[in-house]
C-alpha cells in the first residue's frame, strides 16, 4: 500500500473533519448582535501550551492553500484578513494587508449577501460596517493581532455554535465548493471516479518546512506537467483523497500528536491498523515506547509492561497476543525540502514483525553497565553520532536508514561505525550508548561473535584486548596523579592507540611503571591488584610476539572501545574520586537532553 493511500485509510476509521473542513487554532471569537454590531470585547480564546498561549482547536471550513497570492478563507481568518490589522512592521506585508481585508470582505458580501440567515446576515452588516481604524478605537487587545478569528452570534456564542457551524452556512460553503471547475477522473487511491484535485491541501507540522506548510504532490511548473495537464490534474488523485491523506497527515503532525517522533531532520509518523481500534491505539503507544521509552505517560502502565517484558526477550505472542497478529502497522519519514517534501523512508508490515525485530536490536544494544537512563530514546541514540551531540548535525539520511534496519532487521547502515568512531576519536567520549551501538554493528554487519555483553576475561580478540589494557593504563595513571587532570592518556592517546597500537602502547607500558611505583608507596594492594590485571591481559597476546599491531580494522577499533569500557567500569574508582572523570557516563553526553520538538 502506499503511503498516500495508508493515509486515506486511517483518515476514514478515524474520527476526522468530515470532507471540506479542517481543524484549526481559533484564538478569539467576535460575538454579534443580529444587526451586525459587536456584543462587547472579542473572547480570547487561546489557552496554555507550555510557557506561551495557543489558539483552540476548532473544525472549520478548509483553509485555502495560499503561496504568494490573496486567499481569503472562509467565514474566519488571521486579523490582517478580517480585520485589516497586524502586529507585522515588514513593508511587504504592511503593502498588502488592505489587499487581504478587502478580498475577505468581497468574497463574503457577495457570497452571503442573499442568505437569509440571522448569523450570515450579521457576519455581512459587520464587514459593511467595520474599518481596521475600529480596531483602536474600541480598545481591542493588541494579542488579537496575527490571530485567527472566528464569528458567533451572541445568543449562540455560550452554546458553543459559531457563525460556520449554523447550517446555512454548511450549505453556502458545500455550494462553493460543488462550484469549482475540475477534470473528472479515476482516482487511483479509492479506484473510483471523481473530481481531482488541481492543488492538495498544505502539511503542516515537518520539522525545518515553511511554516505556512509544505507539498508532498505539487505540480507548479510546465517542466513537471504533461500532455497538457495543469497541476494536480497530472497526479489525478481526487479531492476527496486529497482532503483525506493531508488531513491525516496533518493531525499525526501535530505538536501533541502521540503519532509523531522526531529522528533527525525526518519527522516520523506512525500508525496502526485493525480489526478492534483499541489493538490499533495500543500497538501505537507499545511502539512510541520502543522509540521514546523516557517520555512514557505514568498512566500507560500497560504499555510499559509489555516493553519491559519484550526487552526480557519474551515473544509478542506471550506478552499480548491481541498485537502479534492481524495488526497493520505503518511508519513514514518526512523532510523539508522548500515548500515540498521529501519521503525520507516508508515501512509498512504486522507489528509482530516490527516487535521481534525491536527485541533483536535490545539484545544487541545491551551492555554493562548500561547507559542512564538504561533505555534511552532513539532520538538520543542518533544524537551521539552528531557533531557537539547536537540534533541538526546528524546526517540527514542516517536517522531514515538506522530505523528501517532497526525496524525491518537489515543491516545497520554502513556509515554509522565510521561516523561513531571518528566522534570518539574527535571528542572523546566513550559512554553506553556509544558502545552499544558500535557492539550492535559489528554483531549484525560483520557477523562478529566475540562482542560480549559484559567483561569477558576470556576474549582474546586482539582489538578488544588492547582496548582493556589502554583502559588499566588509564586508571594507573589517574590513581596516581588524580582524577582532575587536565588530560589523561585517553585525551592524548586514545585516538592514536586504536587505530595504530603499535606507536603509543609502548610509550604507555613505560610511563605506568613510574606510576605504579608511586601508587605501591600509598596503596601496595591496588599495585599488585593493577600489575595482575596488565598480565591477565597481556599473556593471551604473548604467544604472537607482537602484542602491539601496526594497525587496527574498524571491527577491531569497535571493539577496543567495547573493551575499554567493561574494563573502565570494573576498575572504575570510587565516586568521590571519580566525579572528574570524563568518561563518567553517568554524565550527558548530548548538548541536546531535552526531546526534539518540531
Amino acid at each position: 500500500m502506499t503511503p498516500l493511500a495508508a493515509l486515506a485509510q486511517a483518515h476514514g476509521r478515524r474520527r476526522m473533519p468530515p470532507f471540506g473542513y479542517s481543524t484549526e487554532k481559533i484564538g478569539f471569537l467576535i460575538a454579534l448582535n443580529p444587526d451586525g454590531s459587536v456584543a462587547g470585547l472579542p473572547h480570547d480564546l487561546r489557552q496554555p501550551q507550555g510557557r506561551t498561549l495557543a489558539g483552540r482547536p476548532f473544525v472549520v471550513p478548509q483553509a485555502l492553500k495560499r503561496t504568494s497570492g490573496i486567499a481569503p478563507n472562509f467565514l474566519w481568518d488571521k486579523s490582517a484578513y478580517v480585520l485589516g490589522v497586524t502586529a507585522a512592521t515588514e513593508a511587504k506585508r504592511v503593502k498588502r494587508l488592505p489587499d487581504e481585508h478587502k478580498a475577505f470582505v468581497t468574497r463574503h458580501l457577495e457570497g452571503l449577501a442573499d442568505i437569509p440567515d440571522e448569523g450570515l446576515q450579521a457576519l455581512v452588516a459587520f464587514l459593511r460596517a467595520w474599518s481596521p481604524d475600529d480596531f483602536t478605537r474600541l480598545g481591542w487587545p493588541e494579542a488579537m493581532k496575527d490571530q485567527n478569528i472566528v464569528f458567533a452570534l451572541e445568543h449562540e456564542r455560550l452554546n458553543d455554535v459559531c457563525v460556520h457551524d449554523r447550517e446555512a452556512a454548511r450549505a453556502v460553503w458545500a455550494r462553493l465548493q460543488a462550484d469549482a471547475q475540475a477534470e473528472v477522473a479515476v482516482c487511483p487511491i479509492s479506484g473510483t471516479r471523481e473530481r481531482v484535485a488541481r492543488l492538495h491541501p498544505a502539511i503542516k507540522g515537518v520539522w525545518g518546512g515553511q511554516t505556512s506548510g509544505v507539498s508532498l504532490v505539487s505540480y507548479n511548473k510546465e517542466a513537471f506537467e504533461s500532455y497538457g495537464h495543469a497541476q494536480g490534474d497530472n497526479a489525478q488523485i481526487s479531492e476527496q483523497a486529497a482532503f483525506a491523506y493531508t488531513g491525516m497527515l496533518n493531525a499525526f503532525l501535530a505538536p501533541d500528536s502521540r503519532n509523531r517522533v522526531q529522528l533527525g531532520d525526518a519527522s516520523t509518523v506512525f500508525w496502526a491498523d485493525a480489526a478492534d481500534p483499541a489493538d490499533a491505539e495500543q500497538a501505537e503507544g507499545v511502539f512510541f515506547a520502543m522509540i521514546d521509552p523516557v517520555n512514557l505517560p505514568h498512566e500507560e502502565t500497560k504499555v510499559g509492561e509489555i516493553l519491559e517484558r519484550m526487552r526480557e526477550g519474551r515473544p509478542l505472542a506471550e506478552v499480548a497476543p491481541a498485537l502479534s497478529e492481524g495488526v497493520r502497522f505503518f511508519v513514514l519519514g518526512l523532510a523539508p525540502n522548500a515548500a515540498r517534501v521529501v519521503v525520507r523512508f516508508w515501512l509498512e508490515d504486522d507489528f509482530g514483525h516490527l516487535a521481534a525485530h525491536f527485541q533483536r536490536y535490545h539484545q544487541e544494544t545491551a551492555l554493562e553497565p548500561p547507559p542512564r537512563p538504561a533505555h534511552p530514546p532513539l532520538w538520543r541514540v542518533l544524537q551521539e553520532t552528531a557533531v557537539q551531540g547536537k540534533r541538526d548535525n546528524i546526517p540527514n539520511t542516517l536517522a531514515g536508514a538506522f530505523l528501517r534496519a532497526l525496524l525491518t532487521g537489515g543491516a545497520y547502515p554502513h556509515p554509522l561505525l565510521t561516523t561513531l568512531l571518528l566522534r570518539i576519536r574527535a571528542d572523546g567520549t566513550i559512554n553506553a550508548v556509544r558502545v552499544g551501538l558500535l557492539k550492535a554493528l559489528v554483531i549484525r554487519n560483520l557477523g562478529c561473535t566475540e562482542a560480549p555483553v559484559a567483561l569477558d576475561p576470556d576474549n582474546t580478540n586482539k582489538g578488544y584486548l588492547l582496548g582493556r589494557l589502554f583502559a588499566v593504563y588509564e586508571v594507573i595513571q589517574g590513581d596516581a596523579l588524580g582524577w582532575s587532570l587536565n588530560a589523561t592518556i585517553k585525551d592524548k592517546f586514545y585516538a592514536s592507540a586504536s587505530a595504530q597500537p603499535r606507536k603509543v602502547f609502548s610509550l604507555l607500558d613505560r610511563g605506568s611503571v613510574a606510576h605504579l611505583s608511586k601508587i605501591g608507596k600509598r596503596s601496595p594492594g591496588r599495585r599488585v591488584n593493577l600489575e595482575k590485571a596488565i598480565a591477565a591481559i597481556l599473556n593471551p597476546m604473548s604467544p604472537n610476539n607482537d602484542p602491539f599491531p601496526a594497525s587496527l580494522s574498524a571491527e577491531q577499533q569497535a571493539l577496543f572501545a567495547l573493551g575499554y569500557y567493561h574494563q573502565r567500569a570494573v576498575l572504575r574508582p570510587p565516586k568521590e574520586t571519580a566525579a572528574a572523570d570524563p568518561s563518567d557516563d553517568s554524565a550527558p553526553a548530548a548538548a541536546d537532553e531535552k526531546e526534539p520538538t518540531p
